[in-house]
């Protein structure tokens, strides 16, 4: 079960490919330039969804799975805040549904009080939704945010800043902890307010820092079953909303499982040295191949082609 389990993740890992939060963008972004073949069924829907600089005027709707729909009538999250500041501006990737920007509005207020100068918000959603040309096999519906683990200055950062700077690397060099030179009582406190949202579905974290969390957290722990190990997240934080109440199309994820904090054998896991430190595959996993339009929810093809 495991071997397989590793192989599956190996898979996603290529298939989600470069856009982490340490990788740099662009003062001046370029238009990508037209697709000879863009009613080609063969199109990757990532190429297609990529073009899009702007959102539909449509009614707020997540469309599918979070992995696998697109979004309507999506709202930008504004690039400064009085808690909040977006990075890597040349993605243009700092859009949702409504109700993640509300949350994240009030997520950066609550930080701020509970002890985080503010949020540095990575990633969301292209203008309308569906598979990014590169990261993030999900956010793909409007409903997920990372969040980089690096508080915000006190100061506006410059576009230069925004595009170049890089997140907080927080895990030890040995993936079995976080670095006690750069984790705080601020990143337990973020991450928390986060968890308590509840709005907030699930949160993925590099397995180091949810070990963290199970010790730091004290006796107020009911939090900690959403929030997750995964792979990467070692710079940031994702945060996955509920699929909106009355939004039939949306697809949720299956609940949190019912086994308590998350802090015990399930995380031991994580810290096996074949999971830590994974042989190379015999024979290189075979990326799959990218979602077309016919294989997202029919509702995106309308989201697509609308003005």
């Amino acid at each position: 079960m495991m071997p397989n389990r590793l192989a599956a993740v190996a898979v996603l890992l290529l298939l989600a490919g470069p856009a982490a939060a340490q990788d740099r963008g662009t003062v001046d972004p370029k238009p990508l330039p037209p697709l000879a073949s863009p009613d080609d069924p063969k199109t990757p829907a990532k190429a297609l969804f990529g073009r899009k600089a702007t959102p539909t005027h449509m009614e707020a709707r997540a469309i599918g799975f979070y992995s696998k729909g697109c979004l309507a009538g999506g709202t930008a999250l504004p690039v400064n805040g009085p808690a909040w500041q977006v990075m890597r501006l040349s993605r243009n990737r700092n859009w949702g549904h409504p109700e993640l920007v509300a949350m994240l509005e009030r997520l950066a207020a609550e930080a701020r009080k509970a002890g985080w100068p503010g949020l540095l918000v990575g990633d969301m959603s292209q203008p309308r939704g569906g598979p990014m040309l590169t990261g993030h096999a999900s956010h793909q519906v409007g409903l997920d945010a990372d969040i980089w683990l690096t508080p915000m200055p006190d100061r506006e950062l410059t576009r230069k800043e925004r595009e170049e700077m890089s997140a907080t690397m927080v895990v030890a060099r040995d993936r079995t902890d976080v670095d006690p030179a750069v984790w705080t009582p601020g990143h337990v406190a973020v991450i928390r307010t986060a968890a308590k949202r509840p709005e907030v579905d699930r949160i993925f974290v590099n397995a180091a820092i949810k070990k963290a969390l199970c010790r730091d957290a004290g006796a107020d722990r009911g939090w900690l079953a959403k929030v997750r190990p995964y792979w990467g997240h070692d710079y940031h934080f994702h945060v996955r909303i509920h699929c909106p109440g009355g939004d039939p199309g949306c697809t949720p994820q299956p609940p949190v499982p019912n086994n308590g904090d998350g802090c015990g054998k399930e995380l031991d896991w994580w810290f096996q040295d074949s999971v830590l430190h994974p042989p190379p595959p015999k024979e290189p996993p075979k990326p799959r191949p990218p979602l077309t339009l016919a294989e997202l929810p029919p509702a995106c093809r309308m989201v697509l082609q609308a003005p």
